[in-house]
């Protein structure tokens, strides 16, 4: 399949074969996107508006803080704690039965960067399904991944939906296969971890070969959740 400008980030995405390559993917547009709301587009009007409306969970707050501009993102917290303020607390703010409530939920569910990453991970895994679909070569490396997380496992089985009846048993077998023999693995390593508290195996978690077994822990927190525990 030739390259394009829609194939080179799923490919660049895929190439480490190590760890999630939808993590990977998701990483790279979340970070594209606190890059660029940390710059000259804070003071756009019509991020502003989205900003302010959204606010950010505590995931993306501390990946905006890692940006080291916390002028920008005080101004942002600025303008949105002042429309919060309005919604929730205002003298125009509507006092029916469970409306404050609903307004003062509202503000820690949702998210500007949460958003965006949404938008941008749904046009890279359509890209993602032709590749597949039409490269040999791509399914080869997309078999090969170290693992899929749980989190992107669900999304990837949801999004196959929208894949023909072949394609998409195609995919799911492969998903399945992959995501399966991790899990089996990682399973018996973290069973080896528990084991090797037993007195009888003193010392032997500091074996050279027991990187895998000393890491389980770590590996499973992200295999779980889709976020690396490092």
């Amino acid at each position: 399949m030739r390259e394009s400008l829609l194939t080179i980030p799923v490919n660049e995405v895929f190439e480490p074969r190590e760890g999630c390559p939808f993590c990977r993917m998701r990483d790279t547009v979340e970070e594209h996107i606190c890059e660029y709301i940390m710059g000259a587009a804070m003071m756009e009007p019509d991020v502003r508006i989205e900003t302010n409306l959204l606010g950010f969970c505590h995931t993306h707050f501390l990946q905006l803080l890692k940006q080291n501009n916390r002028l920008s993102l005080g101004l942002m917290l600025n303008s949105y704690l002042e429309r919060m303020r309005g919604d929730v607390f205002g003298k125009k703010a509507i006092f029916v039965k469970d409306k404050k409530t609903e307004k003062a939920e509202k503000a820690g569910e949702t998210c500007f960067v949460c958003s965006k990453t949404e938008w941008g991970m749904n046009h890279m895994t359509k890209t993602f399904f032709v590749m597949f679909r039409d490269d040999k070569r791509f399914q080869t490396i997309f078999k090969t991944q170290e693992f899929i997380c749980m989190p992107h496992y669900a999304w990837l089985r949801g999004k196959a939906e929208s894949l023909n009846k072949a394609d998409k048993a195609l995919f799911v077998a492969a998903l399945d296969e992959l995501v399966g023999n991790y899990a089996r693995q990682l399973n018996s390593d973290v069973d080896e971890f528990c084991d090797s508290f037993d007195y009888r195996n003193a010392g032997k978690l500091r074996d050279a070969d027991m990187e895998h077994v000393r890491s389980s822990v770590n590996r499973s927190i992200y295999f779980l959740t889709g976020r690396s525990a490092e």
